[in-house]
C-alpha cells in the first residue's frame, strides 16, 4: 500500500512540470538562462562604461560585488519580464 500511496504523490507531484524554456537561435534550442546571462553581462559592461564616463567607478568601493550584482538584476529582471509564466 505505502508503494502505491508513493507512486501517486510522485505522479501527482510532476505532472505540474513543464518543460524548460527555450529559444531558438543559430538552428539549435538554447535554454532561456544562458540568454538572460549574456544579457546580464552585456547590460553591465554597458553600465560600466556609463560609470566610468561618469566618474563612479573610481569611487565606488568593492566594485566586483557591485558589478556582479548589477548583472544579475539585469539577468534575473530580462528572466521575469520575457519567460516568466
Amino acid at each position: 500500500m505505502p508503494r502505491i500511496v508513493t507512486s501517486w504523490l510522485v505522479a501527482i507531484i510532476l505532472s505540474g512540470c513543464t518543460n524548460a524554456p527555450s529559444v531558438y537561435a543559430f538552428g539549435s534550442y538554447f535554454p532561456s538562462w544562458l540568454l538572460c546571462a549574456v544579457i546580464g553581462i552585456l547590460g553591465t559592461i554597458l553600465v560600466r562604461v556609463i560609470f566610468i564616463r561618469l566618474g563612479l567607478d573610481n569611487a565606488m568601493p568593492l566594485r566586483l560585488l557591485v558589478y556582479v550584482c548589477i548583472a544579475l538584476i539585469i539577468s534575473i529582471s530580462t528572466s521575469l519580464a520575457f519567460f516568466a509564466t
